[in-house]
């Protein structure tokens, strides 16, 4: 059956085609070279139409009801007359082969509405790989008309990192009542947050948030915020129901003007791009050296001799990167 061209995939995406929207990111998240040939062709395309978003990221401890608040946020925004997307990046899987827990059956309510899209993390390949595919998925996202796109992260470290690096607020999940709160995140995550959110407030539990909240209030002053304009606040909520979620939305809405306002929303983004073009950088040159026949070759050998430590790590990587000197391939 014959490929369809690129710019029938563009327009499908541009009409609002769900069929056509699951098919592109498919294409984008193969790793056949005539697949990504034609869907760099499809997100140039896309490019000028997109931006417009609001950019979502949103992560959280073990345990938080991560799912839940997703489920319970998009379906608030939906009911508000917007259109969500739900991406997640997620490192695991790329060791499980598969999406943790496949989205889609977490998020049973959201998945059923027309105005709503989830796609799990793309398996296989590296963290890299997944938030490539993952940043050309908000481009496709955007085109197809939604003006919500959050970003998961399923897995924990430097998943966050990316995530933070593709939107235009992090939004972290904190749990109250398990000892000593900061335990169960990183200083780096919450020099990361826009805002930190303590879910679960409802029930018995609402004045364990609250002093959670403080808590946490607190630990933000020793930080120096990540914009002049904004301290990160701390807020309590429940995705169960629904209790501070509106007031959460408002919150990302309030950040997103005060940061169009001073220029420095149009600057995140140019410098998102930057370093998008920077990673993809990375990853080919990464991919074409390991290709090249001089440096296959030479590999299985080198990797013998520091596996066996005949050969230091560092000499093996000088060998390695100069076989392409030795074999004439580049000049100097």
């Amino acid at each position: 059956m014959k490929q369809a061209s690129a710019e029938t995939y563009a327009e499908g995406v541009l009409q609002g085609n769900r069929r056509m929207l699951s098919k592109t990111i498919t294409l984008v998240e193969s790793s056949l070279a005539a697949h990504r040939e034609t869907a760099q062709t499809i997100v140039s395309a896309l490019l000028p139409h997109t931006g417009k978003a609001v950019r979502l990221g949103i992560t959280g401890v073990p345990g938080v009801g991560k799912s839940t608040f997703i489920e319970s946020f998009g379906m608030m925004l939906v009911e508000k007359g917007h259109r969500v997307a739900v991406l997640a990046v997620d490192p695991s899987s790329t060791r499980s082969g598969g999406s943790v827990m496949a989205d889609k059956t977490r998020m049973e309510r959201l998945s059923t509405q027309m105005d709503a899209f989830i796609r799990p993390s793309p398996s296989g390949g590296t963290l890299g790989g997944v938030a490539r595919k993952t940043r050309e998925t908000i481009v496709i996202c955007e085109a197809a008309g939604f003006d919500v796109i959050i970003v998961e992260t399923v897995g924990v470290g430097q998943s966050e990192i990316t995530v933070a690096s593709m939107v235009d607020f992090f939004l972290v999940l904190m749990l109250a009542g398990a000892g000593d709160e900061l335990q169960g995140i990183k200083k780096g995550v919450l020099e990361l947050a826009d805002a930190i959110a303590i879910n679960k407030a409802d029930g018995d539990n609402i004045e364990r948030t609250e002093a959670a909240r403080q808590e946490y209030e607190q630990a933000l002053t020793l930080l120096k915020p990540s914009s002049p304009t904004w301290k990160p606040p701390v807020v309590t909520c429940s995705a169960i129901t629904q209790a501070g979620l509106p007031e959460i939305w408002d919150m990302v809405l309030d950040h997103r003007e005060r940061l169009s306002a001073t220029g420095e929303l149009t600057a995140m983004r140019k410098h998102q791009a930057v370093d998008w073009m920077w990673a993809l950088i990375r990853d080919g040159l990464e991919e074409r050296f390991q290709q090249h026949p001089a440096v296959r070759n030479r590999l299985p050998q080198m990797l013998q001799e520091v596996e066996q430590g005949r050969t230091a790590p560092t000499a093996a990587a000088r060998d390695l990167l100069f076989v392409l000197d030795k074999d004439g391939s580049r000049s100097s």
